[in-house]
């Protein structure tokens, strides 16, 4: 194992050069990847459709080819998944990442080529663990297991030659094969679909590795992490894995489950990378051991051309949207994208804002369809899970997860922000943390403050507390436990609210 993980070290490093070439002369190489895409989709049915031919330069890419969305490309992702040939790209693809859209119960099904799976989604998993080594003389993760948390595809019945599963099971299926000798569990229990008997299956695996690394969404490996200690009866996984080095997570903001993890992972040792890795891509990591809070570098030659909707333009009919060398530093953006798997000019959904542009480096504020602003606050998830942890880190709380929405309180338009709660360790007063949070949102958030000025617009926020479970009990009824389901933070109407307080009633 140490010899492996020296030549390793010496394998992952040669990546090196293409990043620092990105970070130096990143407007250069979007532009040629974005020539690249052109000149391989040119004769596919969606190339010949907008004459990829001609297409010389990206201000012509963006006068020629209209922003879109899922619905506007699902006609010809269909086509695909029933074997049609060369539609969005070239050749059949026969795989298709399965995106919930969170909770609304309708599936997305991103293509998945072969070259956007070895190009885009295995190589930012590559490119983080080139940073880590060159940045910790002492990464030994090749001396021991990653701990593979995913979820599981299936056949598309329809069509049987498609399948079509989460991005990480998508993954995991195609993952070289020395891979299989440095990760555990095996990949049928990795892959297993029934999310509590994976669960169950590496809780009674994974204590007998070394394990250490792990790449997940924090909400899921907690209910990893509880099932092995109460199996081992260990205090924390240290005890159980002496030797983790890493854990990498995405998938939903890390800041309201770190005090969780400084319990699960006691001490200093433990490293935390934040990353960026969607459905449609893997779009951005941490490449730094310390970064600002969220913050991550935009991958710019991982086979994906960016362009940014100010917000201005989001409710446009015709939106315009802008390249990269255009952004400006703290604006809030919806991202556009163009890849080698086939989207073109598309909207995944998700908002950003960029912290640098020397490299170029972002957070994750939320999405496009997941905000309050009912009142004209503003709200966006960056804001609640920010002021939410402030506010556990004051109260010595913990939480498992959240939800908000705007409650009207009467016929002149005066409201307030519902927030539904989990707690993992209550604060001794709830009435002291509800003041607290909204306090703390508001210093956060200057529109939700004045609208809270003498509660002219909006009164104090209400908290309720819901029983332990509630959550991901009500995931499982919707058959969307496990995997990278989550929950929606925020909803600019009540539905998901009231769904789960109905719920708990029951």
């Amino acid at each position: 194992m140490k010899l492996f993980n020296t030549m390793f070290r010496w394998y992952i490093r040669q990546r090196l050069p293409r990043i620092r070439r990105f970070e130096k002369y990143p407007i250069e190489v979007q532009n040629l990847l974005l020539c690249d895409l052109i000149d391989t989709a040119k004769n596919t049915k969606w190339g010949k459709q907008y004459d990829y031919k001609s297409i010389t330069t990206p201000a012509e890419y963006r006068r020629r080819v209209p922003i879109n969305h899922y619905e506007d490309i699902f006609p010809y992702i269909g086509r695909m998944m029933y074997g049609e040939r060369d539609v969005l790209w070239p050749g059949l693809v026969s795989w298709f990442s399965k995106s919930s859209g969170t909770t609304n119960g309708k599936s997305k099904y991103i293509p998945v080529t072969e070259v956007s799976l070895r190009t885009c989604h295995l190589a930012g998993a590559h490119d983080i663990v080139a940073k880590w080594y060159e940045n910790n003389e002492n990464a030994r993760l090749f001396e021991g297991k990653g701990l593979m948390l995913g979820g599981a595809h299936e056949i598309f019945t329809p069509y049987p030659q498609t399948r079509v599963g989460d991005v990480s099971a998508v993954m995991i299926h195609h993952m070289p094969g020395y891979i299989h000798h440095f990760t555990t569990p095996d990949v049928g229990t990795m892959l297993t679909k029934d999310f509590d008997e994976k669960i169950a299956r590496m809780a009674a695996i994974t204590p007998n590795e070394r394990v250490t690394a792990l790449m997940s969404v924090p909400t899921w490996s907690i209910v990893l992490f509880r099932e092995i200690l109460e199996a081992t009866g260990k205090d924390n996984l240290l005890e159980v894995w002496p030797d983790f080095q890493l854990y990498m997570h995405g998938g939903v903001n890390f800041e309201p489950y770190r005090q969780q993890f400084r319990d699960f992972f006691p001490g200093d040792k433990v490293g935390y990378l934040n990353i960026y890795n969607a459905s449609e891509g893997f779009f951005a990591a941490q490449l730094e051991n310390e970064a600002p809070e969220g913050e991550m570098t935009l991958l710019l030659d991982n086979g994906i051309f960016y362009e940014f909707l100010p917000e201005s333009e989001w409710s446009k009919k015709e939106p315009e949207a802008i390249g990269l060398q255009d952004v400006e530093i703290g604006e809030n953006y919806a991202i556009v994208i163009s890849t080698n798997a086939g989207l073109w000019r598309y909207v995944p959904g998700d908002t950003v804002s960029f912290t640098s542009n020397q490299p170029y480096k972002l957070k994750i504020t939320g999405r496009t369809k997941h905000f309050i602003n009912t009142f004209g606050e503003e709200v966006i998830v960056g804001n609640t899970d920010a002021a939410l942890a402030k506010t556990c880190e004051q109260t010595k709380a913990k939480i498992s997860e959240y939800t908000v929405a705007p409650k009207l309180l009467s016929l002149v338009s005066r409201g307030q922000h519902e927030w539904l709660i989990e707690f993992e360790r209550e604060p001794e007063s709830l009435e002291e943390f509800s003041v607290l949070l909204d306090k703390n949102l508001q210093q956060i958030n200057s529109d939700y403050e004045a609208k809270r000025f003498k509660d002219m617009a909006l009164h104090p926020l209400l908290i309720h507390k819901i029983p332990e479970g509630t959550f991901h009990n009500w995931l499982r009824s919707k058959g969307q436990y496990g995997g990278q389901n989550k929950v929606p933070r925020l909803a600019n109407e009540r539905k998901y609210l009231e769904e789960i307080i109905n719920f708990a009633s029951k």
